[in-house]
Formats: C-alpha cells, structure tokens, sequence
C-alpha cells in the first residue's frame, strides 16, 4: 500500500474515532458556563481541537436535548451565549463517562492481549 493511501485511510479512522468522543469531551467542560469561543479555546488548550462549524450544531443539539441550560450576557461588548450542564446532563455525563471507561478498559485489554499473541 502506498504511504500517501494510508495515511488518507489514518486520518479517515482518526476522524471516526474522535467524532466519537466530541459529546463527551464537550460535556466534561460545561460544569462551568462557557460561551462557544471560549469552550474552543478551552478545549484546545487541553489537547482536543474542535472545529466551531462542528460545535455550534452540537451545543444546540444538546441544548434541545435539554443536556444544557443557556443564557444570554449582554452586559459586554458583545451579547454571548452561555451554556452549562443541566441537571439531566450532569446525571447524562456521569453515565457516560462510566460507558466511557468501561469500553477503554475493553479495548486496553483487546490491544493488549493482541500484543502478548
């Protein structure tokens, strides 16, 4: 296989996976109200880059899924909008960071166990 494919087919998978963990990610930092750049921001700084077209949608989402409470600020220079967890999406988070933990130990093991092969 040529080097060029592989890493298209990498970067395709890369892209899978992460879209997997991006609820997740977004959850673990909205238990303090952030604004949309903010959370960006927030979340670059730890390592996990995030599109604002791709986050955006996803804190409406969430938002009408009622994971998030939000308010208006308009006592800056420019109104922003702030989301925080809401009662369900705190209760939604903790049971999803479980499943979260509990599939990395499965797939720690599975990698493991291939390598010991």
């Amino acid at each position: 296989m040529n080097e060029n494919k592989e890493t298209q087919i990498l970067e395709s998978l890369d892209l899978e996976l992460r879209r997997g963990t991006i609820v997740l990610s977004v959850l673990s930092q909205l238990k303090q109200p952030q604004y949309g750049y903010s959370l960006v921001v927030l979340l670059e700084d730890k390592g996990f880059k995030i599109d604002p077209g791709t986050l955006y949608p996803l804190l409406r989402r969430l938002e009408k899924q009622e994971l998030l409470n939000s308010h208006w600020d308009t006592e800056g220079t420019k109104p922003r909008k702030y989301y925080v967890l809401s009662d369900m999406g705190n209760s939604i988070y903790s049971k999803l960071t479980e499943q979260w933990l509990d599939v990395v130990k499965k797939i720690n093991y599975l990698i493991r166990s291939e390598k010991d092969e």
